[in-house]
């Protein structure tokens, strides 16, 4: 992992271009990736705190176009989800419970802070971290701000064209800051916003946290959150020097430094696990075709300790407080598995970085 204080925090728009649009590249081009389009990187507080704006971890009336997608589906295709999934053997061969083949790339985007891709199945994400500093809010001056935005490309799917791409892309971000981001008060957050302060009420990091979906066969959500906490583990942090003024009313001088970073700690990062429901059972990991197919989903965000940071439900039809209160405990040993699968694949991914440095 290399950084340094030019590709960072360069205003050249040679090296940050926010008005660069995300495309499908392969990895060997991904440092010509830069950020979304959306203003997710304006300097302007009013449309920041829009941005980073979150609910309460309790469950929602979550997004409703990911639970509109459309799959032409035959009468007998349906019938065969369906029944495949009743008798615990899925159209891939897969159990109810079981993820795809996860595969993880880190540093694909140089320019950024940390960045990683994720292909979960024929599901393929990015994910790019940028940290700058800033004021925290008069209202927090304890905390950070974060702001996590979703941009879906157009040629990913004929769906994500249009309106269909800003709609999905907007739930989608918004459903990954009710997972991650915990209520307004900050309580519950699995990224800790009290830790991006340098200097309370006067200096902090801002963390930007920008998703680009390369191609979609369902579960975008876990998806990006898996690749959030990997692009996170990605993560360095220009270490700050603070002098400060004579008077406390003194706005301090900040240095960065040019060869020490600090890692970010992401030990309280939580995953995300849907669970779609099918007929009468619920599955893990579903594909587009699985989602058209569904009456309602549940997305939980879990920390290592199996607690709850965050939780969301989308689809039309209601869940019973006893169902709802299964699929938590479902999710929780759903969410170990997928842990220790992600730290397997970032211990593997840090190895091959260290070798090729």
């Amino acid at each position: 992992m290399l950084f340094s204080r030019g590709n960072l925090f360069s205003r050249d728009p040679s090296t940050l271009n926010p008005k660069a649009r995300f495309y499908p590249f392969s990895s060997s081009s991904a440092a010509a990736l830069l950020f979304s389009p959306r203003n997710l990187f304006s300097r302007d507080p009013s449309t920041h705190s829009q941005r980073s704006a979150t609910a309460a971890p309790a469950i929602e009336r979550g997004p409703t176009f990911l639970g509109r997608i459309m799959v032409g589906l035959s009468l007998g295709e349906k019938q065969f989800i369906h029944g495949g999934i009743a008798q615990d053997l899925r159209t891939d061969g897969r159990k109810r419970l079981h993820y795809r083949p996860i595969s993880i790339e880190t540093g694909v985007i140089p320019q950024a802070n940390g960045s990683a891709r994720v292909r979960l199945g024929a599901t393929d994400v990015i994910v790019s971290i940028k940290a700058e500093l800033g004021k925290p809010s008069s209202l927090q001056p304890d905390k950070g701000k974060v702001a996590i935005f979703v941009d879906c490309s157009p040629t990913a799917a004929p769906m994500f064209e249009g309106r269909g791409g800003e709609e999905l892309s907007s739930e989608l971000s918004v459903a990954l800051q009710r997972c991650l981001l915990g209520g307004k008060s900050g309580a519950g957050a699995g990224i800790d916003p009290s830790s991006l302060v340098i200097v309370e009420g006067k200096v902090c990091w801002d963390l930007y946290i920008d998703g680009l979906v390369v191609s979609s066969d369902g579960n975008l959500l876990d998806a990006l959150g898996a690749a959030i906490k990997v692009a996170l583990s990605n993560t360095g942090i220009p270490k700050v020097t603070v002098i400060l003024g004579p008077s406390p009313n003194d706005q301090p001088d900040v240095d960065l430094s040019d060869e020490e970073f600090l890692q970010f700690d992401t030990t309280g990062v939580p995953v995300i696990v849907t669970l779609t429901k099918v007929g009468r059972h619920y599955i893990a990991d579903a594909t587009l075709e699985e989602e058209s197919q569904m009456s309602s989903a549940m997305s939980v965000s879990l920390n290592r300790h199996g607690h709850i940071c965050g939780l969301t439900k989308r689809g039309a039809a209601g869940l019973d407080p006893s169902v709802v209160l299964d699929m938590i405990s479902v999710a929780q040993h759903v969410g170990e598995q997928l842990m220790s699968m992600l730290d397997s694949e970032i211990a593997a991914a840090e190895a091959a970085a260290a070798q090729e440095q």
